[in-house]
């Protein structure tokens, strides 16, 4: 009889994760698509253009709740701990106060109704806030659980949005329902990452231990062990740099070319996003060990997001006809040629984000610092050196994207950044056999938190 490993129930257990947090992820993208497609039917042009900048604009006002995911997440997984809830509410409340401090700026600008901007300022708190859990999941490497959030987290913010479009209402009642939808999520949130579950504790520890005690990183800067301010600014402002470069070729298509070109490069765009996103499950997967400074994870991580990467590029070479079909119809099918350079271009960048993550959780400096000199870079070719066509454009980004995953695999892998110490060996050669918070073997009590019941 064949018996079942650690490593291979490990494994196991570890698929199953990945499994519900994709699913978790496609439920949220779904919800998105779904947005603008009742939208369409259901709203006048004037309303629909309404409620679509109010959504962009909530998406880029979210970038502080990635970034305090990012940062309680690494923060957790190297320290152990609580702490969190102080600074998650104070993130919250300040970007929803600045939110609504600019709501007569943008009702002005933009033309927006008064009630849609200043209804942005709370969904936009209920978002950040929900940062804090999903961070506290993800760093306990309780991934089932952190699917079921992802998916609740996706229902209280577009969940109102379509009960409201389904119904006929405008958009500020369906902002007004998904503001509601959205605030309920937050106790079902704080439920889920209640220290009643416990955390993983550290590989190599004997059973029984705490796991309060600082765990090894690679050396990238001091890591304060209470989670400040300082370190969710960190992770915002290299949330910030990766949302930025990801969109600058398609802002700068639409600055540079004649809009059926820039309508061409939009639909081209998709396949880029696609690619990117794609293998983001495995950096989501594996920022608590990243933290840890576990170079075993690191290459595992780099190795699958370069494969699904090469895969998706070669669909890309051999069904470029039909990618754009799906993407954009019949009219864009003269840009078949350019699809596999579209998805080297995410693909390339997909490795830049899970390198720029990996930097973040060692407590590196300046993280982003490099995403931002590309952003720059890549304005400047587009603008002054590259054609003003749609390969010109994306001829640049393609490069800016392979300097960018150079310079940053350069900064990652340096000898000066590769140094180990005895608990770096224990953790790599001993390993981590548990996956979920749910499980008992391999999880030791947490003291519970003051901000959770």
């Amino acid at each position: 009889m064949t018996q079942t490993t650690g490593s291979d129930t490990s494994r196991v257990r570890l698929g199953a994760a990945g499994a519900a947090v994709t699913l978790a992820t496609l439920v949220t993208n779904a919800l998105a698509y779904v947005v603008p497609v009742l939208g369409a039917r259901r709203l006048s042009a004037a309303d629909l253009g309404a409620l679509a900048t109010v959504l962009a604009l909530g998406a880029i006002a979210a970038v502080p709740g990635f970034g305090l995911q990012i940062a309680v997440a690494a923060h957790r997984a190297r320290w152990g701990g609580d702490g969190a809830g102080r600074l998650g509410l104070r993130t919250a409340a300040l970007t929803g106060a600045v939110t609504l401090a600019l709501a007569p700026l943008l009702t002005v600008l933009l033309r927006l109704p008064a009630p849609l901007t200043l209804l942005l300022a709370t969904t936009t708190f209920a978002t950040v806030m929900a940062g804090r859990w999903l961070g506290e999941l993800q760093g306990d490497q309780r991934f089932l659980r952190l699917a079921v959030a992802m998916a609740i987290l996706a229902a209280g913010r577009y969940g109102g949005l379509v009960v409201g479009l389904l119904l006929g209402r405008g958009p500020v009642t369906c902002l007004l329902l998904t503001t509601a939808t959205g605030l309920l999520a937050l106790p079902l949130l704080a439920r889920l990452a209640a220290p009643g579950t416990t955390a993983i504790s550290t590989p190599g520890a004997p059973a029984g231990a705490r796991d309060d005690q600082p765990r090894s990183a690679e050396p990238g800067g001091p890591v304060p062990r209470r989670l400040d301010a300082r370190q969710v600014s960190t992770a915002c402002a290299a949330t910030l740099a990766m949302l930025a470069i990801s969109y600058a070729d398609l802002i700068l298509a639409r600055q540079l070319l004649p809009a059926a070109d820039s309508g061409a490069y939009a639909v081209g765009s998709v396949l880029t996003k696609g690619a990117l996103w794609a293998p983001q499950v495995v950096t989501l997967l594996v920022l608590p060990r990243l933290a840890r400074g576990d170079r075993r994870a690191r290459l595992v991580a780099l190795a699958l997001i370069t494969a699904c990467g090469a895969a998706l590029v070669a669909a890309a070479t051999i069904g470029g006809e039909l990618a754009f079909r799906l993407a954009g119809g019949a009219d864009y099918l003269h840009l078949a040629d350019t699809a596999p350079i579209f998805a080297a271009t995410g693909a390339l960048y997909a490795v830049v984000f899970m390198l720029v993550n990996d930097r973040v959780a060692t407590g590196a400096r300046w993280p982003a610092a490099p995403l931002w000199a590309a952003t720059v870079g890549l304005a400047v070719c587009a603008a002054l050196v590259a054609p003003r066509t749609v390969t010109g454009v994306l001829s640049c980004a393609l490069v800016t994207a392979a300097v960018t995953a150079a310079t940053m695999s350069w900064l990652v892998f340096r000898p000066s950044h590769r140094r180990t110490t005895q608990r770096d060996r224990v953790a790599a050669a001993t390993g981590q056999t548990g996956v979920d918070g749910d499980s008992p073997h391999t999880q030791t009590p947490r003291t519970p938190s003051r901000w959770l019941p």
